[in-house]
């Protein structure tokens, strides 16, 4: 009975010891940033599916650093980010000239996003001429790779926009790339179908770019997704097979 008891606890223990160390995987900075009280509640409702504390630990976010959120949809990120680099940090919150002429209101969402943080920059200009500053640390894009490759786009934006990311990134700089994942060998022109877009296609151009790819990280992935459905479809939306893949300028 006592050896019985004995193992128990060990097993508690082992279990508790473990919830430490995941908590203390992701810095202070950034816990602090999730904690944040003027977060909007529906982006903190959102933490649970989206892992922003692992992946911005995965990218080595710190007090400070130059980030660019890269099409910055609705501004979830921004706002983490921000607090994450504090007062002497900078967010460059960037959203394509394109995709506010094609919906206004992701205009309006990045004015909200900027509003009250002395430390997010706003940037709108096309895909072809981004205009980011040099001597980033990091260069976060979320769900929207694929959209580089969407019919409205020329051929050749993914590669153009590798490129002016690669000379914004100081050296050992990072670019955080996170998509839906489609299965693999799917041609490109899923991103216009699915909204997906094959890790490997990713991993290709981004190196051609001039980029190492130094990992990846699997808390965004889901084997339940098929990859066979568009993702906004209701019962896959939120719940996408996604990857992370870190990829670093070479110093």
């Amino acid at each position: 009975m006592a050896r019985k008891l004995t193992a128990s606890i060990l097993a508690a223990l082992a279990v508790g010891m473990a919830g430490v160390a995941l908590a203390a995987a992701i810095p202070a900075n950034i816990t602090a940033a999730l904690a944040d009280k003027s977060r909007p509640e529906a982006d903190v409702k959102r933490d649970a599916a989206r892992h922003p504390g692992e992946m911005l630990a995965f990218a080595g976010v710190k007090p400070g650093d130059k980030v660019a959120d890269f099409m910055m949809g609705g501004g979830y990120f921004t706002a983490i980010l921000s607090q994450a680099v504090g007062p002497k940090g900078k967010v460059y919150a960037y959203q394509s000239a394109e995709f506010i002429a094609f919906r206004a209101a992701y205009g309006d969402e990045q004015k909200k996003a900027a509003a009250g943080r002395d430390n997010v920059v706003p940037l709108t200009a096309p895909l072809s001429a981004v205009g980011l500053p040099d001597g980033l640390d990091l260069v976060l894009t979320v769900q929207n790779y694929h959209d580089m490759h969407l019919k409205p786009f020329p051929a050749g934006t993914a590669a153009s926009v590798n490129t002016q990311v690669f000379k914004a990134l100081k050296p050992g700089g990072v670019y955080l790339v996170v998509d839906h994942a489609a299965a693999a060998g799917s041609p490109v022109t899923v991103a216009d179908t699915l909204h997906r877009i094959d890790p490997a296609i990713v991993k290709r151009e981004v190196q051609a770019a001039g980029f190492k790819f130094e990992g990846e990280s699997d808390v965004l992935k889901d084997p339940a997704d098929d990859h066979t459905a568009n993702v906004f479809t209701p019962a896959i939306r939120g719940k996408t097979d996604q990857f992370i893949y870190k990829f670093r300028k070479p110093k």
